[in-house]
């Protein structure tokens, strides 16, 4: 399958990007506002991919995934505020769970919509303070019978995120390595490190195709479309582990730094491969 954006889309993502370059300063609460003011939570699956992947790329703090992907998919409707949902069954780490004014969750006699205030959260601390992850809890009454009924778009949302993320690595390893003299000459002229960096740019490239796939399976309602989204979702979990662990070495030392924001990015994308299953969890679904 041969698959280019059309000018709308190009459009679109120029957009995006200008807007959210404009306004990632911003505090959170008016990003959130913006981003709804502009109807992009309305977005078709391969609209909502551009717009995800430039989030991905700004770290974005908002609840715009779980919104767009977690429960919208979920309820069939977009939530009265943010939302989210509780879709594998066990109701831990639960993206923007604490923070959701509604909850959907899938339960043996279907998808139940309640209002977050009436769900027992707790927030967990995990290694991005800016990222929200709960756990619900499973005694609540409210939340019972869970079972698990992950959405293809939550799968392919996750792994247009991560793409994201692992983009922004890249073009701060290539800035860095431009900048960096050894023996009196940049390290970004050294083959070694063109070969990382060019591994780094085919892993993302893969895991792009793959995830832009899922979005038009998606959008298609094609019969292989639960398949594309767990492909999607293990080729972003493979590519944030090789971004990761090249992007830090080149680096340095310097990555390891609060100061840097590489170590942002790095911790966004890990985070896009262990929620709701990672790569090797989606592989195994695609053998099956």
């Amino acid at each position: 399958m041969e698959f280019e954006f059309d000018e709308d889309q190009r459009l679109l993502r120029q957009m995006v990007r200008e807007t959210v370059a404009k306004s990632r300063s911003q505090p959170e609460e008016r990003l959130w506002a913006t981003y709804r003011e502009l109807g992009w939570l309305e977005a078709p699956p391969v609209e909502l991919a551009i717009v995800l992947e430039e989030l991905g790329y700004a770290a974005d703090p908002t609840p715009f995934l779980a919104t767009a992907t977690w429960f919208a998919p979920l309820a069939g409707r977009l939530p009265d505020g943010a939302g989210t949902g509780v879709c594998d069954g066990t109701g831990r780490f639960v993206l923007d769970a604490d923070r959701a004014d509604e909850i959907a969750l899938v339960t043996r006699d279907g998808v139940v919509v309640v209002k977050g205030s009436d769900v027992d959260t707790e927030r967990v601390a995990v290694f991005d303070p800016t990222l929200h992850v709960a756990h619900v809890n499973t005694a609540d009454p409210n939340a019972q019978d869970l079972v698990p009924g992950i959405p293809d778009l939550a799968l392919m949302g996750l792994a247009i995120t991560t793409v994201g993320s692992c983009r922004r690595i890249l073009d701060l390893v290539v800035e860095h390595v431009k900048q960096r003299v050894q023996f009196d000459v940049p390290i970004g002229s050294f083959q070694a490190v063109k070969h990382k960096a060019a591994d780094m740019y085919v892993a993302i490239e893969r895991a792009k195709a793959l995830a832009y796939f899922s979005a038009l399976t998606i959008a298609e309602d094609d019969p292989r479309r639960a398949k594309a989204a767990s492909m999607a979702k293990a080729a972003a979990g493979e590519c944030q582990r090789l971004v990761f662990q090249n992007g830090f070495q080149l680096f340095g030392a310097m990555g390891y730094t609060w100061e840097s924001e590489l170590q942002i990015h790095l911790k966004r994308a890990k985070a896009g491969d262990l929620l709701l299953g990672t790569a090797a969890v989606h592989r195994k679904a695609v053998l099956a």
